[in-house]
């Protein structure tokens, strides 16, 4: 994965190695997917004394969870007066509830974690950065007491720098997104629960339901979760109701007497700041920015984007050192601004744990309590505000913006490519090129060798994008990610992009 950005926790901290699946395997569940989603579920239902097969790609936390600033609110990205309006105020009050509830058990997951996990209580704080939104402050602040949260109305936040009014949320908090891992895997580890290393390819519902891998291993098991960040199990059913975002950060040492909190405005996309604890040693904190969202694979300005967020935090924060990392990320949004967690659409055993927008660690830790449930029967007050086969007419407009923008992509399908030609790529770089009626991918590699594979995404045939950032082809329909030679970085896609060669033709689907 040479050319990947990390995270700062992701760059110090080595996590329990994970053996390869060497043969077929029978177990009461089984859950695809080693990060904050899928180890959550497989400790809740280790904990029951329940048999469960963990499978992943890479290994733990190799995902987006390595990727996330590890921020824990129920002050919702999504912002309690739209939750109101798609999920009226019994949806928003659960909403508010799943997600306090998620804070106060990564509390006591961390407090009997054997690592430390750094987890720390702090305030949050929504804050206008111009001075002139109060009103929708309020309004926001009225919404989000309804939906039962604590929440203070200020002149302006703790920060070193001017701003506008502000909401305080008390009873947020931070954590180490990858020791929280360790813990849960642990406690996985602990129980009746297998972690293992192996690309899941093929999925069937069914008693048993199956599992087969890239290696033509099967795993069967009574129950099936599926919680790889985006749905690798399916072609449609949630993809055209969530869109995927690039997200970016950087991290500066701490300058001295930078306040301890989660700040975040009201821009869209928003920008946020906090110091987070990332190592053991005194000098172990940083200093997080974070922010320029789009839409994954279009745009192809990363650099301009972690230099806007340097100079966003430089003309307003004093004593900034270099920058020590910068990292993106990938996130999920539902048209509708709540995850989709539960059984899956149409299936009897298969269950999914997806659209977790900027509240990642959060959504993940309830989506364990909630999956463990519905797998063993139990009822759940949360399901029925995250059931993943819902259907919103008043997030109707976005849904229809979305599946346009989706739709649009296609078209690239008759344009010309990026280049004339592979000559005009520069090395690290990479382009698509027309090749008659193929597009393809092209990749130079450092030393001048190119890597060429078919342009057409493997989930649905939108063409990629290239993302130089992370040195990836990007999907800009659904999200999906491979590497330089084509293999799968990200679903939903499971197949790698094909040979340049390959004789079959490329897909032309009808746009989903």
């Amino acid at each position: 994965m040479a050319g990947f950005s990390s995270s700062p926790w992701a760059a110090g901290t080595a996590l329990p190695g994970v053996p390869a699946l060497h043969e077929d395997l029978t177990t009461e569940v089984c859950v695809v997917g080693a990060g904050i989603a899928g180890l959550a579920t497989a400790a809740r239902i280790a904990a029951e004394g329940l048999s469960v097969v963990v499978l992943d790609r890479v290994g733990i936390g190799a995902g987006e969870t390595g990727r996330t600033t590890a921020h824990l609110t129920c002050a919702l990205d999504a912002r309690f007066r739209r939750l109101e309006r798609f999920h009226g105020p019994e949806g928003a009050r659960r909403a508010a509830a799943s997600h306090a509830a998620a804070i106060e058990m990564i509390a006591a997951q961390t407090a009997r974690a054997p690592e430390e996990c750094w987890f720390e209580w702090v305030d949050g704080y929504l804050f206008d950065p111009e001075g002139g939104d109060a009103d929708a402050l309020h309004e926001e602040a009225e919404a989000a007491r309804r939906a039962g949260l604590d929440v203070e109305e200020l002149a302006a936040p703790p920060l070193p720098f001017a701003t506008g009014r502000c909401l305080r949320f008390p009873r947020q908090a931070q954590v180490h997104a990858l020791r929280l891992l360790e813990a849960l895997a642990a406690q996985v580890r602990g129980g009746r629960g297998r972690i293992f290393r192996a690309e899941a390819t093929e999925f069937e519902d069914g008693e048993p339901a199956t599992v087969r891998t890239s290696e033509g291993l099967r795993v069967r098991a009574r129950s099936l979760v599926i919680a790889t960040d985006t749905p690798i199990n399916n072609r449609f059913a949630i993809h055209t109701k969530q869109a995927s975002s690039r997200t970016y950060a950087i991290a500066f040492p701490p300058p001295a007497g930078f306040p301890r909190g989660l700040f975040w405005d009201t821009l869209e996309p928003y920008h946020y700041v906090r110091r987070a604890r990332v190592g053991p040693d005194p000098g172990g904190e940083v200093l997080m920015v974070g922010g320029e969202d789009h839409r994954t694979g279009e745009a192809e300005d990363a650099d301009a984007r972690y230099e806007r967020l340097e100079a966003w935090a430089r003309d307003r924060i004093g004593g900034l050192g270099r920058v020590t990392h910068r990292w993106s990320g990938q996130v999920q949004e539902p048209v509708d601004g709540l995850a989709f967690i539960g059984r899956n659409p149409g299936d009897g055993h298969v269950y999914v744990a997806t659209g977790f927008s900027g509240n990642g660690i959060t959504h993940g830790t309830l989506a364990g309590v909630l999956l463990a449930d519905l797998v063993l029967g139990r009822p759940n007050d949360w399901a029925s505000v995250y059931e993943p086969g819902r259907i919103s007419l008043r997030a109707a407009p976005s849904f229809l913006r979305e599946n346009v923008k989706t739709a649009g992509h296609y078209a690239e399908l008759a344009s010309g490519g990026d280049v004339e030609d592979e000559e005009q790529i520069a090395r690290g770089q990479g382009a698509i090129v027309r090749r008659g009626l193929r597009k393809v991918a092209v990749y130079r590699d450092p030393s001048g060798e190119l890597h060429e594979r078919s342009a057409h995404c493997t989930h649905l045939g939108c063409v990629v994008a290239w993302n130089g950032a992370e040195r990836t082809w990007d999907c800009p329909c659904h999200g999906s990610r491979f590497d330089v030679d084509g293999n799968v970085v990200h679903g939903p896609a499971v197949a790698p992009l094909a040979a340049v060669d390959d004789p079959k033709p490329d897909p032309r689907p009808v746009p989903a």
